[in-house]
């Protein structure tokens, strides 16, 4: 592929919109709602994926039903900035930690994770996040209910 291949345009961005509507849909729908040939809907996802910006595909679990109730977020707080690439590679190594965020704020990191019950959680903030070297202390967030879980609707007058 050429350097003018690696652009975006209106119709990466409708394949994309589609394939965020719901990842399981065949290239040949997708190609049908954009107006497109399925090899060509084949040949821009090869793009999207070789410049990055795909990564894979995912699929949405509601955890509760798998017997995880209890979605948490962490506030960690390093004892230095220095530590935080040695603190996340720990982290990394923990399953139920779902997200990590380099953040600003009172913050260095903030991470969300998913447990099996209050007791579950005490174990992996006790047991496993408060004992990775350089992390000082934590703020533990509870949430209550998940609203809103979406994909970001893709601006498509920007790429015209």
């Amino acid at each position: 592929m050429n350097d003018k291949n690696l652009e975006i345009d209106n119709i990466d961005i409708k394949i994309l919109s589609e394939l965020m509507k719901d990842a399981k849909t065949p290239y040949t729908e997708i190609a049908d709602k954009v107006c497109v040939s399925g090899g060509t809907v084949h040949v821009r996802m090869k793009k999207l994926e070789k410049m990055g910006i795909v990564r894979g595909a995912s699929l949405i679990i509601d955890f509760s039903k798998l017997g995880y109730d209890i979605t948490a977020f962490l506030g960690i707080y390093l004892q230095k900035s220095s530590m935080y690439e040695t603190v996340c590679n720990e982290l990394a190594k923990i399953p139920e930690i779902l997200t990590l965020n380099y953040t600003t704020g009172a913050y260095s990191i903030f991470a969300k994770l998913t447990c099996r019950d209050t007791n579950h959680l005490r174990e992996v903030l006790y047991e496993k996040i408060q004992k990775v070297r350089g992390i000082e202390r934590t703020e533990t967030f509870i949430s209550l209910e998940e609203r809103i879980n979406r994909p970001l609707q893709i601006d498509q007058n920007l790429y015209k």
